[in-house]
């Protein structure tokens, strides 16, 4: 329904503050509800049981365990009571629900069953790519055609744990109509593109700017390097902000991407380039959190069978958009002035915000759960009635939560060599990446004579081998992957890297094909395709490449991809900076040579960590 959308998003929250919750209210707030009898404080004895998420923070205080660090979820207790195999089919899984609906061998009621599975998935969820999680989707699948109420756990002292209400809550990010979740990924993926387009958007003002500002290249390059710094900074900040439930998803998004928006003005107007250099900075600062957390939300609303493909549509809109900012605004710099690229900005991120503050639902679970845990102690009186999250967060402060999430990536990229080569690996693709746009300038409009508008077309090829990878990864998911983890369940985390071992040629190959027939003998087209080669199959390697490492390091996956992300921009920043000037000392045929070269270390690289990945693993202290 609209109103939901509209009760749930950042503006239906604030007009809920301003009237006291007396407008779009939940249903906890309607005189007419009725709170189910767990929860008043009637109780049977099927709810007596020990409250694991307690006895888990005692023990956590004591030394034996310490809290899971993933973004958005908090980890939740009691496990689920399904035997969990990576062996064991979804199938079996099933049935095992059926099985204990009908009659339980401890003599526990369906509706236990029930209440630890849906407790587990609060936790499974935050482990995107294991058997757990795989068992706990499908096992809850099967409960969801159903409306069955979950019954939840009590604590000796009468703390009763919030959960869903039933089997098919409609407040549950998992039972969402597929419209529902199609328009939410869609914000998310619009979000993205705006953000990831409005870094290479600045590069048709490039040379206007040197001469606006009297400067050199390499100054006037900052406008784009500084932009990629600030979104490899950002996520170091806001990935754990989003792990704080009371902020959840939508506060960091909304918040950045206001100051985004209105930032936007003044990069447009400002008229010196200190100015503007900041404002790009506090830009790619500020737009930072959908490259942090969008992949999470997809997690919040889809199960792991199926999660790969809005994934992997999330990160086309970051793959391709930088190389369509050129073509955005290429012809209208010129016509205009070089502010018109960054009014472009602001005529995209505008509307963008507008529709996002108006209709982004909130999709993290354990943030939904702690609200209604506040609305129903309201309700009842009931003061003992607590999420999940404010048990698992006593005595754990939001500063010490940051200080992992820096620290923490660098120890494991420091000490695991499987992790130390993908961050390599992703950084190089990433930087050659943003090279190009140094390149391009150089081989098109001086040996083939096209403008900066016709220039810009050219990185559309970069959005042809996006769409070409796309194709040929949903395939393989569609009719390999999910068959064979339905007769199979998960293989090795080492199975995922199986179509790198191919594409891992690629970006070799088609570096040196751009490389090397980039001159005007050669007609235009054969280096556009070296460079949509490179595209497709970087494409193709990144998303085996994300898959693997959740499914390894799956209680660090959110540090890992913050970590990631910012070496990742780091190189990009420093690539933006020396492309120009060593490819106009070497030449473009031996500058991209000796990046190809370098390529070669990929493929080296994932073939060992494809035979050799298991005793890595092995040996690591960090890796499932």
């Amino acid at each position: 329904m609209v109103a939901d959308f509209i009760r749930d998003s950042p503006f239906g929250q604030i007009l809920r503050l301003i009237n006291r919750n007396r407008v779009l209210q939940y249903p906890e707030e309607k005189p007419e509800f009725k709170c189910p009898a767990h929860y008043s404080g009637s109780t049977s004895s099927e709810d007596n049981l020990t409250n694991a998420a307690l006895k888990r923070k005692e023990d956590s205080q004591d030394g034996m365990e310490k809290p899971e660090r993933n973004v958005g979820h908090e980890p939740a207790e009691p496990q689920i009571t399904l035997e969990e195999s990576p062996s064991r089919r979804p199938e079996d899984m099933a049935r095992d629900v059926e099985k204990a609906d009908s009659s339980s061998s401890d003599g526990s009621s369906s509706s236990d069953l029930r209440r630890t599975a849906s407790l587990s998935l609060q936790r499974t969820r935050t482990l995107p790519y294991t058997a757990e999680r795989l068992a706990a989707d499908q096992a809850l699948s099967l409960e969801r055609t159903q409306s069955k109420p979950i019954v939840t756990a009590k604590a000796a002292d009468g703390t009763i744990l919030v959960d869903w209400y039933t089997t098919d809550d409609p407040e549950n990010p998992q039972n969402w109509s597929q419209m529902k979740k199609f328009f939410v990924a869609f914000l998310i993926d619009l979000y993205t593109f705006v953000v990831y387009s409005s870094s290479a958007i600045y590069v048709s003002s490039q040379l206007l700017v040197m001469e606006r500002f009297h400067v050199g290249e390499t100054k006037a390059a900052l406008g784009l390097a500084l932009y990629v710094l600030g979104y490899g900074i950002g996520p170091l900040i806001f990935a754990p902000l989003s792990e704080v439930p009371v902020f959840g998803r939508n506060v960091p998004y909304v918040t950045t991407f206001a100051l985004f928006t209105i930032l936007s003005l003044p990069t447009a107007l400002v008229d010196n380039l200190g100015g503007l250099l900041v404002l790009r900075f506090l830009q790619g600062f500020f737009g930072s959190p959908c490259l942090a957390n969008g992949g999470a939300s997809m997690g919040d609303m889809y199960s792991l069978l199926y999660l790969p493909y809005p994934v992997a549509l999330w990160v086309s809109a970051a793959f391709a958009a930088p190389a369509l900012g050129p073509l955005l605004s290429g012809y209208a710099v010129y016509a205009e002035n070089w502010r018109w690229s960054q009014w472009e900005i602001l005529w995209m991120a505008g509307p963008v915000f507008l529709v996002i503050f108006f209709f982004l639902p909130e999709t993290q679970p354990s943030t939904i759960l702690l609200h209604r845990a506040a609305r129903l102690r309201k309700a009842t009186g009931n003061e003992k009635i607590k999420s999940q999250t404010e048990i698992d967060r006593q005595g754990i402060d939001f500063t010490s939560t940051v200080v992992e999430a820096i620290i923490k990536p660098i120890e494991i990229t420091i000490k695991d060599p499987a992790i130390l080569f993908v961050n390599i690996y992703t950084a190089l693709t990433y930087g050659i990446y943003y090279s190009f746009f140094e390149a391009f300038p150089l081989v098109y409009p001086v040996l083939y004579g096209l403008n900066v508008g016709e220039t810009g077309t050219v990185f559309v090829c970069i959005v042809v081998g996006c769409i070409i990878a796309m194709v040929i990864y949903f395939s393989y998911l569609n009719w390999y992957v999910i068959p064979d983890i339905l007769k199979n369940g998960l293989r090795a985390q080492e199975f995922r890297l199986r179509p790198a071992l191919i594409a891992c040629f690629g970006p070799t190959v088609g570096l040196f094909l751009f490389g090397w027939t980039a001159r005007e003998s050669i007609h235009w087209i054969v280096s556009v395709i070296g460079i949509t080669i490179y595209a497709t199959t970087v494409y193709i390697v990144m998303q085996c490449i994300f898959t693997y490492v959740p499914m390894s390091y799956p209680q660090y996956a959110a540090s890992l991809f913050a970590g990631n992300d910012f070496i990742r921009s780091l190189f990009a920043f420093g690539s933006v900076l020396f492309s120009r000037p060593m490819y106009i000392n070497l030449g473009i045929g031996k500058g991209i040579s000796l990046l190809g070269g370098l390529s070669v270390m990929g493929i080296i690289g994932m073939w060992l960590l494809y035979f050799c990945g298991a005793k890595l693993r092995a040996r690591s202290k960090f890796a499932i």
